[in-house]
């Protein structure tokens, strides 16, 4: 009989108190609120943006899933949700660009204070209700702010998974280290 404490597939990774997906999910509504208040209906710009931000927020949960069984399925999905909101990223910083809107450097006051905000809120019903009020500028800085956030805290849940394959092992080694000691217990 497997031990349950011991059992080698977890039944859930509870993705949603990562937060790297508590981040995403913000820039998720973020993105949707912008390009559907900002840009024009027929630009092919807004399906990609949001689908570039739900790419990010649903490979995090399917990669951290995955991660159940497959440490490198789990590396790939949440590299692929890096990836999809970098490319959110540059969406947002060639908006402002080409309509000559300011980006929020490091040091300026409305950096700092967009980074402050940032890093003390991971509910998106906060952003849902601050950038009701905010400008197109606003809301661009905000959700840059949050993908390098974001983009911070995948790259250290990329560092944990490889980690974790390192010190336990893959789904097979697991799997094995439970059929040996069942073996054990019936001799």
């Amino acid at each position: 009989m497997i031990d349950p404490k011991r059992d080698f597939i977890p039944l859930t990774q509870n993705y949603d108190r990562l937060k790297a997906y508590q981040k995403s999910e913000c820039i998720y509504d973020v993105t949707y609120y912008f390009v559907h208040r900002f840009l024009g209906r027929g630009d092919r710009t807004v399906d990609q943006m949001v689908q570039a931000a739900r790419s990010g927020k649903q490979n995090i949960a399917e990669g951290v899933e995955a991660g159940a069984t497959s440490c490198e399925t789990a590396i790939k999905l949440v590299n692929v949700a890096r990836a999809s909101l970098q490319e959110l990223l540059l969406d947002y910083k060639d908006y402002l660009r080409v309509r000559n809107l300011d980006l929020w450097l490091p040091g300026s006051d409305k950096y700092e204070q967009c980074r402050r905000a940032c890093m003390a809120h991971n509910d998106s019903a906060f952003y849902r209700k601050a950038i009701a009020v905010r400008t197109d500028t606003a809301i661009a800085n905000i959700a840059i702010t949050l993908i390098y956030q974001a983009d911070v805290l995948l790259r250290g849940l990329v560092e944990r998974l490889k980690c974790d394959f390192v010190e336990r092992g893959g789904i097979r080694e697991e799997m094995t280290r439970v059929r040996l000691q069942s073996r054990k217990g019936r001799k």
